[in-house]
């Protein structure tokens, strides 16, 4: 009994060592509840491995941080490692990364506050000394992680999780970013004015400050949140333009085709009446080429190409084409979102875009103005892109093309492919194979898992 009674006096008595010794193991639970929370709120996918390298290194740093740097200090060092290990570890964005520090920080000082307020009333302490009391420490983080955990259940099940950050474009993306750190800025100085001058600062002024501080963060979230929805509310609408402006060509064409369908059944009956087999193998060979232009415009379509960015990047390239009168023959063998789960989709489309953009410039200047497009899996759950067009210069260098400022087009940098070969050397699961032959150029794209 008296064993009890000297552990309970050790930790009901001020101390400032025990404390920092008891949040040893706290930092690791503080860490793995407030990643639970961040992840569930932004939607945030990751595996099991990098959660658990998440909560160690974090943790471990978090308590090296504790026992050597100034408490004064601390706050702002964690602010900056915080964000750096959930874009690195993670691989997470630089927004969601930001943003998963200002909800976290938000929550967990809130409540900090306002149980250290509870605490203050009850055992009529100040601040200072439930902030160095081991008993007082270990109950109101108890309290807050309960809670957080709590919040985090809540999400999951009523899916009340953010995820509008996925389809913007980079301009956007920018200024949510700059405006995420300006808030960290501006917590990181509240919190900091609040935990180290609460006892001098009147109870009043640092419940308005609370309330201002969660006020200017909600409004803030609230900001970026319809400026997000706005970004995908214009992307939408242009998708759905492209979608729009495909079925009025695809009903343009088979008004045509049924308009013309009486003279060409006739037209067939001529050379078979005449027996005219070459005749027929020509006018034949016509058909089909106007055939597999309307099955092109078929396969052009928001269920078969079910990524929006893809979709709305060939969709472009598709009309680009035709205006030269290049035909683009596409062929659509896998669901396009898993490319998305093995490289960012502003990198897949910039690289997409740029070849799409040098076979139509090569295949216009031919006779046979022709484009494939495949999207494939082969065997081994490697996704390929293999894009092939006609092409008149024969003597192309495969290995000259890829140099900075090497192009054959006039008026053109040749930056494209050289910017395509930088892409490929900063990401060690994409390759790009080049060959041609007496009629195609052929650009394969390997994605790996």
């Amino acid at each position: 009994m008296n064993i009890f009674q000297t552990i309970w006096s050790a930790l009901t008595v001020p101390n400032d060592l025990i404390v920092k010794l008891q949040g040893i193991p706290l930092c690791y639970l503080d860490a793995f509840v407030c990643m639970l929370y961040f992840t569930a709120i932004l939607n945030i996918q990751t595996t099991k491995k990098r959660k658990l390298i998440y909560v160690l290194a974090y943790g471990t740093v978090g308590n090296l941080i504790t026992f050597l740097v100034p408490r004064s200090y601390a706050l702002f060092i964690n602010v900056i490692i915080w964000s750096l290990m959930v874009f690195f570890i993670l691989k997470t964005t630089i927004l969601k990364s930001i943003l998963s520090e200002i909800i976290t920080m938000i929550t967990t000082s809130t409540l900090d506050f306002i149980f250290a307020k509870i605490a203050q009333n009850l055992f009529n302490l100040s601040l200072d000394i439930i902030v160095i009391t081991p008993a007082y420490r270990l109950i109101i983080a108890i309290c807050i992680y309960t809670i957080i955990f709590i919040l985090t259940q809540l999400i999951k099940n009523f899916k009340l999780n953010i995820s509008i950050f996925e389809n913007m474009n980079h301009k956007t993306r920018t200024l949510l970013v700059v405006n995420a750190l300006l808030i960290v800025i501006v917590l990181g100085i509240q919190f900091y004015l609040i935990y180290f001058y609460s006892n001098t600062m009147p109870t009043y002024i640092i419940l308005f400050s609370t309330i201002g501080l969660v006020a200017y963060f909600v409004v803030s979230l609230y900001s970026i949140i319809n400026t997000s929805k706005l970004a995908s509310t214009t992307i939408e609408l242009e998708n759905t333009q492209s979608e729009l402006h495909t079925f009025k060509i695809l009903h343009e064409q088979v008004r045509s085709f049924k308009h013309d369908f009486d003279n060409m059944v006739n037209s067939i009956g001529g050379y078979v009446v005449n027996e005219d087999i070459d005749g027929l193998k020509t006018y034949y060979k016509q058909l089909l080429d106007e055939c597999n232009k309307t099955n092109n415009l078929y396969a052009l379509s928001p269920e078969v190409i079910n990524h929006p960015a893809i979709y709305h990047l060939l969709a472009t390239k598709y009309y680009e084409a035709d205006q030269q009168n290049v035909q683009i023959n596409l062929h659509v063998f896998l669901d396009l979102n898993e490319i998305e789960k093995r490289m960012k989709i502003y990198e897949f489309t910039r690289i997409l875009g740029i070849l799409l953009d040098n076979a139509i410039e090569a295949a216009k200047e031919c006779d046979k103005k022709i484009i494939n497009v495949t999207f494939r899996k082969d065997n081994n759950n490697m996704i390929e892109v293999v894009i092939q067009n006609t092409y008149a210069n024969k003597d192309v260098d495969t290995e000259e093309i890829y140099q900075k400022g090497e192009t054959s087009k006039k008026n053109h940098s040749g930056l494209g492919l050289w910017k395509v070969r930088e892409i490929l050397m900063h990401n060690n699961n994409l390759n790009l194979f080049t060959t041609k032959d007496n009629e195609f150029f052929t650009q394969q794209f390997e994605i790996y898992k």
